[in-house]
């Protein structure tokens, strides 16, 4: 699918692994969390032309690649924070997989009409969906030095926070995502400068305040754990480590079972595995797909199986 400056939309990071581990049955619904361009459900179907999908995406441009795949594909508008309201809204009451791509699409970054790109201009908006409140503009212009420095420190997970925060809060008002990229760049040291672009913590912290990205990924994996049938499977891409860690850290939960001491004759907690995990490492894409897909280099690829009692 082509966006529209001709443009692929967006280029599926580890396709074949995602489905080689969910491994979709000859039928059921399968959720596509984080639909975009429509690249894994297509393969999926591929794999399995008897399934349904259900592909949610904030972004109403997904729609597009969405009806190209035909009638097997049942495209949502919507967060997938909510997405056992969305799912039951269509009549589904079970899934048998679910695929999470988490982040940003290509065709949001290349298209410059919502700021997402340090390397372009663009307005600062930021939002994944028009669904929601805040915008970039906002945090960048009207939050204080220490909750943007704050923003910047825990989603960024950039040493020069401070020094970011202190830079921006000096050249207010910034209208424009290259300004802006500008400005964070002239903040940071130059022995800092080297390898990845100046600004691309600063972005992703923004980002991921506007759109609440990591509370969304917890209630949006609660839910699509609590629609997951058992047997069924589930497969979450992420892109950088505070995505990975709450994935990680769910699945790791999700398969504990007894924690009783060793020495306890009887179990006495009554805690049992939800959960098998189908990846003991995040899978991560290899050098071929790396060249072909340069934005698919930070993937990295967790998923489990809901356990068959």
């Amino acid at each position: 699918m082509m966006g529209r400056d001709a443009r692929p939309y967006h280029v599926p990071a580890l396709a074949a692994e995602v489905v080689a581990l969910l491994a979709p049955p000859t039928a059921g619904v399968v959720l596509d969390a984080t639909f975009g361009g429509g690249g894994h459900s297509r393969a999926l179907l591929a794999a399995a032309p008897g399934i349904r999908v259900i592909g949610i995406d904030r972004d109403p441009d997904a729609a597009a690649p969405a009806a190209a795949l035909g009638e097997a594909v049942t495209f949502i508008c919507g967060n997938f924070r909510e997405l056992t309201e969305l799912v039951r809204g269509v009549g589904v009451d079970e899934i048998v997989a679910a695929v999470f791509d988490l982040g940003v699409s290509s065709h949001q970054l290349d298209m410059g009409d919502r700021g997402l790109s340090y390397h372009r201009p663009g307005v600062l908006d930021m939002r994944l969906g028009a669904d929601g409140a805040l915008t970039a503009e906002v945090v960048v212009n009207e939050w204080d030095e220490a909750s943007l420095a704050a923003a910047i420190r825990r989603y960024g997970e950039d040493p020069h926070a401070r020094r970011i925060a202190a830079a921006i809060v000096r050249a207010r008002p910034l209208r424009d995502a290259a300004e802006l990229a500008r400005v964070v760049a002239g903040a940071v040291p130059a022995r800092s400068r080297r390898g990845a672009h100046p600004a691309r913590r600063t972005f992703q912290a923004i980002r991921i305040a506007v759109n609440d990205e990591l509370g969304a990924l917890r209630e949006g994996l609660e839910s699509a754990l609590s629609l997951l049938q058992p047997g069924g499977r589930i497969a979450v891409i992420s892109y950088h480590s505070l995505e990975d860690r709450i994935v990680k850290r769910r699945f790791a939960a999700g398969a504990t079972g007894c924690v009783c001491p060793p020495d306890l004759p009887v179990c006495g907690c009554g805690r049992t595995a939800e959960l098998r995990l189908l990846t003991r490492r995040a899978v991560v894409p290899g050098e071929a797909e790396i060249a072909a897909n340069p934005r698919a280099r930070s993937a990295r690829l967790r998923a489990a199986e809901k356990v068959t009692w």
